[in-house]
């Protein structure tokens, strides 16, 4: 079974991937992406491989004959894709050096235009999970992405705040918000001539570090070259100061936030005057030994709790990140 199934309360669509629990073990010591497996080329530097088991697809299954005029149902439309970022197995992203991680924007970017010109898709979301405590079985590094063939509803907010906040004030909400920190300066962890890195004033999680552009752009297509490149070290410099933080292998979900695509006569379609290209890096950790719950308030009513303040992580990051530099 694979489908979308409608929840009236919250008015958003929740997959249903019965499918993916067919996915088999495999052999211990054997990797689908290192090469030899037959499962990627004799040699690459980042790849795209088409998830085997996807959630989403091009060619859906009709949904099953369970809707009723209150239920509803619709086919899981969409595309889910494995990005790898290096051939090697125990690599990282911050590990890659600045031409290669250049490679992995470009792909990145690539499959963003080829995944938006489906004019079914609205969204195409771009994420690493790394670590075993968020539910990764496979550590080769790698992302992935997913075209939705609806808005997911955090997207769906933002960009009905961020519309809102344009009407009232005639300029972005991102771009606000990067003053603001700027203006402040202690929860900020790091810069280059393009984005920004920082702790914002509301986190809700510890060690929850914003990447922002400087400049009001609104997906990663709209870079230009020097901004990929930038991009990609500035996450290399984040990831890297995560790993350097407890001395281990930093377990985060990595969140890209572009503008949705084929808006054309919907309520957002004029997003790129407010909408800005953004990444959330949600780590789990609390502490080397404590991991920060989504419990009964965070799942149960969205009513988040962050045990530590900002400002305060944000000296630990960056003082991670000098102790990173100094590894390069």
């Amino acid at each position: 079974m694979a489908e979308l199934r409608w929840n009236p309360m919250i008015r958003d669509w929740v997959m249903i991937a019965s499918n993916r629990q067919n996915r088999p073990n495999m052999p211990k010591n054997y990797c689908p992406f290192c090469i030899g497996s037959d499962k990627v080329p004799e040699k690459y530097d980042v790849y795209e491989h088409d998830n085997d088991f996807p959630a989403l697809s091009q060619n859906p299954p009709k949904p099953d004959d369970i809707a009723t005029d209150f239920y509803k149902t619709a086919p899981a439309y969409g595309k889910c894709e494995v990005i790898l970022f290096s051939s090697e197995h125990n690599g990282s992203l911050s590990s890659l050096s600045d031409d290669h991680v250049l490679k992995l924007v470009e792909l990145w970017n690539e499959r963003f235009n080829c995944i938006s010109s489906d004019k079914k898709i609205k969204y195409v979301f771009i994420f690493e999970n790394r670590g075993e405590v968020v539910g990764v079985t496979q550590p080769h590094p790698h992302g992935q992405i997913y075209g939705y063939s609806v808005l997911p509803k955090k997207i769906e907010i933002e960009l009905e705040s961020a519309k809102d906040y344009y009407s009232e004030n005639g300029k972005c909400l991102f771009c606000k918000m990067n003053e603001e920190e700027i203006s402040f300066g202690e929860r900020i962890i790091t810069e280059n001539e393009d984005f920004i890195a920082y702790i914002p004033f509301f986190a809700d999680y510890a060690y929850g570090v914003y990447i922002v552009a400087k400049s009001h752009k609104n997906n990663i297509a709209q870079f230009n070259q020097r901004e990929k490149m930038n991009l990609g070290k500035i996450l290399k410099d984040i990831t890297g100061a995560y790993d350097c933080i407890f001395d281990m292998k930093f377990p985060y979900m990595m969140c890209m936030h572009n503008g949705p695509v084929n808006m054309e006569g919907t309520e957002f379609e004029n997003h790129n005057d407010y909408y800005h290209f953004h990444i959330e890096l949600y780590p789990p950790l609390r502490s080397k030994s404590a991991i920060q719950f989504q419990a009964s308030s965070e799942t149960g009513v969205w009513a988040h709790c962050n045990p530590t303040a900002p400002e305060e992580k944000a000296v630990e990051i960056r003082a991670a990140l000098e102790k990173f530099k100094k590894l390069k």
